[in-house]
């Protein structure tokens, strides 16, 4: 079954200024209202400014609805300008941790342009543009378990660290698609067979990609700053497949 909410406040606080307030966002919430998702009536825009006293939020960037992790705010128009373009040049790092299938290689830099949407072979509109979009890895673990899901005796799988490059929609989830490491979870570019069988193990159907970190320079104080947020119990119930001293950075 997916992931449930609380019908408390989801959100936890990471960090707060008089300019920036930064949140863990669990698995299964929009940061906002969606066209897609019309039916939804909860979001993290709105339990956001709930944990600013009621007052306006500005989300300076996104996460997927199924991806956890941490999520930044701004708290007033001004700096949700000056760190958005932060963001458009590129001077914003970002860390998110992936379990993926297969034992991807060491390191690696995947340079893959992508499409605004992946295609769609149904569609017959014109091609949309290819855009530039880079994505470095860094395996942090691996591990086989003696169960039998893709004809093999066994199954492989890796935890990744991901810093993407460039913030194309879905990025992530298509390069590791792309090099066929797709990541655990994933219903639109996974593997069926090995989703399945998580959620019958570990009772819920989760994506196994998680926003752990971001540095920039803060956009009103000029100082260096680096949020972290530890992933959810969710995700670390299924990297208990590691062992119990996995490492997350």
């Amino acid at each position: 079954m997916p992931l449930s909410l609380s019908t408390d406040n989801p959100l936890t606080e990471i960090y707060r200024d008089s300019w920036l307030l930064a949140v863990h966002k669990p698995a299964g919430l929009l940061v906002h209202r969606s066209p897609i998702d019309r039916h939804e009536t909860e979001f993290a825009l709105q339990y956001a400014r709930r944990l600013n006293g009621g007052e306006h939020v500005y989300p300076v960037h996104r996460l997927d609805r199924p991806t956890s992790g941490l999520l930044v705010f701004a708290r007033d128009a001004a700096t949700a300008s000056v760190l958005g373009k932060a963001l458009m040049a590129g001077q914003v790092s970002k860390t998110y941790l992936a379990m993926v299938r297969g034992w991807a290689p060491e390191l690696g830099l995947i340079d893959h342009p992508l499409r605004e949407h992946a295609t769609d072979r149904r569609c017959k509109d014109e091609p949309q543009p290819l855009r530039e979009a880079s994505t470095r890895y860094r395996r942090l673990a691996t591990t086989e378990i003696p169960v039998e899901i893709e004809g093999y005796p066994s199954s492989r799988y890796s935890l990744l660290a991901l810093y993407p490059e460039t913030g194309r929609k879905h990025q992530l989830r298509r390069h590791m698609q792309h090099i066929s490491h797709p990541i655990l979870g994933d219903t639109n570019y996974g593997r069926t067979r090995h989703n399945h069988y998580f959620a019958e193990r570990f009772g819920y159907s989760r994506l196994m990609l998680a926003a752990t970190a971001m540095a920039f320079v803060h956009p009103v104080t000029g100082a260096p700053l680096e949020l972290r947020c530890p992933p959810e119990p969710s995700f670390m119930q299924v990297l208990s497949l590691f062992g119990e001293d996995v490492p997350l950075a």
